[in-house]
């Protein structure tokens, strides 16, 4: 069995064992069926969409061989896959999460505490101690987001594992930003790992999608397993098929917006109308030495930069782009660049862009994103 990710990828649901037969495509066929026949020499792998089907076996499939796991499960949104993880929780159960992360996430964190759903303790990542603080005997649940969105701070996996565990908690990692294809957290101690899988995974910006991936088969993976056929937040066929298809380039997607990326906070580290550039693979980054430990295949495609000049001019360069799209999201073939302070709810500087860079050619990039800068 390959373990390399760019051959797991590119071998993606090449044959899969269908309701209907060995379908032996290059490219799988896409099952649109909600439900499945059953009798005497018939699969029941499948019985109704909601709770599996065809597709949404096969990008599991590839998930949990990409993420070294015991199994995975695909969701309709990176949010319904958070939110079945949540609803784990039990009753009451305290959850810890870093103060920087994906806002949406954190959003939903917050509401759910103060319904009195669960008890949430945020902690500064950027504080060796603040972890080892925030953790209880009575902690159920550690989520960790490594880099963290937008700032793109580094966490230790491994050490930080080390103390959700010695606290008896369930340690989640979303490594969106981080895909297998340079970092495994389920390798590095953690129980689970979440993807959004709309970014990287499916690196074509036309699909919503979330994965889970775990390290065993245990208790709480069943109930997650039950939450999701429940609340029926499992992944059309047709998007699981786009999403196949997408995650097949995802190792080359990858690796081209890594080495771009680098290219660019490396020229824009000093220009002069740059404050500062986030970028973990920066000498300068103060969380390089973990990034090089833990992103073995690139230091990411996503990079963040202060402006000077503050809000307004922040928000100038972002409208003044031209391969940049002023846009959100990330992990797509085109290179977007967006003002999170207008957009995003936790703090975050407002003088910072976040950018995702693309596949296109990295010189362009480095002279629009330049020309928008100084014009």
């Amino acid at each position: 069995m390959p373990v390399d990710p760019f051959t797991i990828a590119a071998q993606a649901g090449g044959t899969h064992q269908t309701a209907d037969g060995l379908d032996s495509g290059i490219v799988p066929a896409m099952q649109p069926s909600t439900t499945f026949r059953r009798g005497p020499g018939l699969t029941e792998e499948f019985i109704y969409r909601r709770y599996g089907h065809p597709g949404a076996v096969t990008v599991e499939e590839t998930a949990t061989q990409l993420d070294g796991g015991a199994g995975a499960l695909v969701f309709s949104s990176g949010m319904a896959a958070l939110s079945a993880v949540l609803d784990s929780v039990p009753m009451g159960g305290h959850v810890v999460a870093p103060m920087v992360m994906y806002h949406g996430g954190q959003d939903w964190m917050r509401a759910q505490a103060d319904i009195g759903r669960i008890v949430l303790t945020l902690f500064n990542s950027d504080d060796p101690g603040a972890l080892e603080q925030a953790l209880t005997e009575a902690t159920d649940l550690l989520w960790l987001e490594t880099p963290t969105n937008p700032l793109w701070g580094l966490i230790d996996i491994a050490a930080a594992t080390e103390l959700g565990h010695a606290a008896g908690a369930t340690v989640v990692v979303d490594s969106t930003v981080a895909p297998p294809v340079t970092t495994r957290p389920l390798a590095l101690g953690a129980d689970l790992v979440f993807h959004s899988a709309t970014k990287y995974y499916n690196g074509h910006s036309d699909v919503l999608a979330g994965i889970l991936i775990t390290k065993v088969l245990d208790d709480r993976w069943q109930h997650i397993e039950t939450i999701r056929g429940s609340h029926g937040s499992i992944l059309g066929a047709f998007d699981a098929w786009l999403l196949l298809r997408g995650l097949r380039t995802m190792p080359l997607r990858y690796t081209r917006s890594c080495e771009s990326a680098a290219a660019i906070a490396a020229v824009f580290e000093h220009h002069p109308q740059v404050e500062r550039v986030l970028y973990p693979g920066l000498a300068s980054h103060p969380g390089h030495d973990i990034a090089a430990r833990q992103m073995t295949g690139g230091f990411g495609g996503m990079l963040s930069i202060l402006v000077k000049g503050g809000s307004t001019q922040a928000l100038r360069v972002a409208e003044s782009t031209r391969l940049f799209a002023n846009a959100t999201s990330l992990g797509g073939v085109e290179s977007l660049i967006e003002h999170r302070a207008s957009y995003q709810s936790t703090p975050v500087p407002e003088n910072l862009l976040r950018i995702s860079v693309g596949i296109e050619d990295p010189d362009e990039l480095i002279a629009d994103l330049g020309q928008a800068l100084s014009g």
